[in-house]
């Protein structure tokens, strides 16, 4: 590689991580950190399932906190996780106890 092409690629890979530093992101942006392609992004803007602002009444705009939470929405528990609340319940319960509305 030249150094003018790494020269070229350190400043892109510049601009993607201070545009990752705004509070509010672009479609391209927004759609590049939530790693979909565009079409999906606006089909998600579009169902209104994912949040967002139109100032303008035709630029979108995303909230990079909100999409982080929207991201962190409907986690799955591991497997481990599961067996440890199992587990936790079974001991909470022992068998024969009778629990408040339930049934030996």
């Amino acid at each position: 590689m030249t150094k003018e092409i790494i020269s070229q690629l350190a400043e892109e890979i510049a601009n993607r991580l201070n545009s990752f530093n705004k509070p509010f992101l672009s479609t391209d942006e927004a759609a590049a950190f939530i790693g979909v392609s565009r079409s999906t992004l606006y089909k998600l803007t579009s169902a209104r399932q994912i949040p967002h602002f139109k100032p303008a009444g035709k630029l979108m705009y995303f909230e990079r906190a909100a999409l982080e939470s929207w991201m962190r929405a409907n986690r799955i528990a591991s497997t481990d996780e599961l067996q440890a609340a199992a587990a936790n319940y079974c001991e909470s319960r022992p068998l024969g106890s009778k629990q408040k509305g339930g049934k030996l």
